[in-house]
This record gives C-alpha cells, structure tokens and sequence, in this order.
C-alpha cells in the first residue's frame, strides 16, 4: 500500500535521532529530543487551498526540518510516516 497525499500535504519519514552525543555519551531513551528532520516520502499536487493557490515547492528525497508537534502519524506496511501541510515544513536541509 502506498500514501498519495492531497492538495498541500506532504508524506515524510522521520530521521531517527542521534543515540549519542558528539562528546560520546550515550543517551536514554527519555533523554531524546523529538526528531524534527524528516525525508519527503510524497508530496500532494499543490491547488487551491483557502482560496489562495499553493505552488508544492518540495521533492520527494529533500531532507526538511518541520514544526516540533506538526501533522498526522500514520502507520503503513509496518513503516511511522507524519503527514504535514507543506506550510510545516519550515526549510530544506542541504
């Protein structure tokens, strides 16, 4: 099964988190921060949104840094995907 995501929205993966610092200490689980940069799995064909038009400026494989809390958890074929609103996305990481 496949995500094809609607309008603006954009399927993405999240990169999992370093499990140990630059220094060499190894962090709990607890002691993780959310991970906030994902990879563009899918993204929507843009359109009208709100009455305004929405231009999908990001591509499937770009790494980006989205908003802390954004989006929808889904899980498919065993896989955590978020789904976003292009406007979550908050810059590409290159």
């Amino acid at each position: 099964m496949t995500i094809k995501p609607l309008c603006d929205r954009v399927v993405v993966k999240m990169v999992e988190a370093e499990e140990t610092t630059k220094s060499g200490i190894i962090l709990a689980g607890a002691a993780k921060e959310k991970p906030q940069v994902a990879e563009v799995v899918a993204v929507g064909p843009g359109g009208i949104v709100d009455g305004k038009e929405v231009v999908m400026t990001v591509k499937v494989g770009e790494k980006v840094i989205t908003s802390k809390y954004a989006g929808t958890e889904v899980k498919c074929d065993g896989c955590d995907y978020i789904i976003v609103r292009q406007s979550d996305i908050l810059a590409v990481v290159e």
